[in-house]
């Protein structure tokens, strides 16, 4: 069952690259009394990922800041290694937290699995945006097959 807009997160941990080395990261810890803007991607390094979806995040986050955002944190189904190599080339530090769910166990606990073994990319996490606050999804945007609009920065904006 997909996660709706009233549902508390499940409990997971994610992992990103940090100074120190890969570094788990819990939804309690990141969720937890705070508000967060979440998106996720197919893939770190892909095309339309790289080119609008983590680029628009990155050049809006003062704006997200300013509507009371803790933190914007872009989720895929790579290891902290890919995650964090590709935050470093997008120079999304200090701006994005870049979330490695290495196994898809979240996407697929929040029912936002992907099975792109069709293009030789295994099982991912479909493309999406939510505002949790204080571990509770407030608004949730998922894209279909191939589109990107309702996960963008700019939607996310207009809905805060």
């Amino acid at each position: 069952m997909t996660i709706a807009v009233g549902d508390k997160l499940p409990e997971a941990t994610l992992v990103e690259m940090t100074a120190d080395g890969p570094t788990p990261r819990t939804t309690a810890e990141i969720f937890g009394g705070r508000k967060v803007a979440l998106f996720s991607v197919p893939g770190a390094f892909t095309p339309t990922c790289s080119a609008k979806h983590l680029p628009g995040f990155i050049e809006k986050a003062d704006a997200f800041k300013a509507k009371g955002v803790d933190e914007i944190a872009c989720m895929a189904v790579n290891d902290a290694f890919v995650m964090g190599a590709w935050g470093k080339s997008q120079n999304a530090d200090g701006k994005v937290s870049m979330l490695a769910d290495g196994n898809g166990d979240f996407a697929k606990a929040l029912g936002l699995e992907m099975d792109g073994t069709g293009f030789g990319m295994g099982m991912r996490g479909k493309r999406f945006s939510m505002v949790v606050e204080d571990g509770v999804v407030t608004s949730l945007n998922i894209e279909g097959p191939g589109e990107f609009h309702v996960s963008s920065a700019e939607y996310m904006l207009d809905q805060l």
